[in-house]
């Protein structure tokens, strides 16, 4: 994804306003770069090699990948003499970058048992000295060109800071001892509040991000969409919700889901959200705090957009397009992010009769829109202009953050991208109805 023309660094905690501007990016990076670290505090060496599926990554290899991104796009083009750290790792650590190079297989990233987590921890730090001695001795000038490149990386980061913990957890849960990622209290089971519906008149709406902050390059350009009058959940469908459709036969109804959908219940066996495993007549859920039961009070989990589908037709609605979604998104951005560490989605509690609850954080919402571009859009020159464009086919947009995003990584624009089978990120849903 590249960033728009106006570009601002996510928030390192206190005020930067008296700071030289390399001080600031130094700052900023550093803090960004920390919480990863932080992340991994918890792991064992074992826990950073595994590869549950192609679709994820091992711990070690977001480390190292996040890395090679400011030494690629920042170092080697800008540095005077930088020596890249290893000749091989872009092979091993590049993405999807065709521009750059030759890359390893994606599905083969748990192969690389070498360099040693310990080495990658090094190649990390190394990059760390040279970027911050970089950026203290760079002209105003030269922070200027670069300071939409670093703001990306940051980003970028922060998204696989997200991605190492869904990964990761897909990899624990793997595991027959359910292993524990970071120990908490089990929430109360409570009883979440009646769903209401909250009535928004049709009209022109202006949807898409415009501003002096940081945006990707899918979030724009901002445009114009008519938008029908519509209703939408003051809150995300609960797991009390979603037992009541388990309950009514919904696995095993096929008039509620899309033939598609319905190939992939029969052909994968799913009986429940990912990570559910029945005990008796009690329902539990694998977490990062290990085997916990289902509250039914906590929004719905790793559900596929099949799955959102199935059960909004079942409840006689329908998820909400990205363009309502967006026209309910003016709402402060607050809830239970990364920063929280909780690491799960929490208990619906209260709500009002204006705003929609949890919004923000938890979960990821499905909405009803194909992941494609906006009109008037073009993908950036070069490399980075891979990040994104040539992505917008066959995925399903979702909205709003989960529990292990981090805060100040979000906006009411804000576009993930996921197949329509994709269940181990941390996926729900909130039903729309047309007025």
């Amino acid at each position: 994804m590249t960033s728009s023309p106006h570009t601002s660094l996510p928030a390192a905690g206190g005020s930067t306003d008296n700071l030289p501007a390399s001080d600031v990016l130094i700052q900023n990076f550093t803090s960004v770069r920390h919480t990863s670290i932080a992340l991994c505090e918890p792991l064992n060496p074992e826990d950073f090699v595994v590869q549950s599926m192609p679709d994820a990554s091992p711990v070690k290899w977001h480390l190292a990948h996040t890395t090679w991104f400011f030494e690629e796009f920042i170092l080697a083009a800008f540095a005077p003499g930088y020596r890249v750290h290893h000749p091989q790792f872009s092979y091993l650590f590049n993405s999807y970058y065709n521009a750059v190079g030759q890359r390893l297989s994606r599905a083969q990233r748990g192969l690389i048992t070498r360099p040693s987590v310990q080495e990658v921890f090094e190649y990390r730090a190394a990059v760390d000295r040279s970027m911050t001695e970089f950026l203290d001795g760079a002209d105003l000038d030269l922070l200027h060109r670069i300071r939409p490149l670093l703001t990306l990386g940051l980003n970028h980061e922060q998204q696989h800071q997200e991605l190492l913990l869904t990964d990761l957890k897909h990899a624990l849960w793997h595991n027959p001892l359910r292993p524990v990622y970071k120990h908490r209290d089990p929430a109360s089971m409570e009883n979440a509040p009646a769903l209401r519906w909250l009535a928004y008149p049709e009209g022109v709406r202006w949807v898409g991000y415009e501003g002096d902050g940081f945006a990707y390059d899918n979030e724009g350009p901002r445009h114009r969409e008519f938008v029908n009058g519509f209703r939408i959940a003051s809150r995300p469908v609960t797991n009390g919700e979603y037992l009541a459709f388990m309950a009514d036969g919904g696995y095993s109804r096929p008039d509620a889901w899309l033939s598609d959908g319905w190939a992939t219940v029969q052909q994968q066996g799913w009986v429940a959200p990912l990570y559910w495993e029945r005990e008796g007549d009690e329902w539990w859920t694998f977490t990062l705090a290990g085997m916990l039961p289902v509250n039914p009070a906590e929004p719905v989990c790793h559900v596929s957009y099949y799955e959102a589908d199935a059960f909004a037709r079942w409840a006689g609605a329908r998820l909400p397009t990205e363009a309502e979604w967006e026209t309910a998104a003016d709402v402060a951005i607050s809830g239970n992010f990364l920063d929280s560490r909780r690491y799960h989605p929490a208990p619906t509690i209260s709500g009002t009769d204006t705003e929609p609850d949890q919004f923000f954080g938890d979960v990821w919402e499905w909405t009803a829109s194909a992941y494609l571009p906006y009109p008037g859009f073009r993908p950036a020159s070069g490399a980075v202009g891979e990040y994104n464009g040539k992505f917008m086919c066959n995925q399903q947009v979702l909205r709003g953050g989960s529990c292990v995003s981090p805060r100040d990584h979000l906006r009411p624009t804000y576009r993930n991208f996921f197949y329509t089978d994709a269940r181990w990120q941390f996926s729900g849903i909130r039903l729309a109805q047309l007025i």
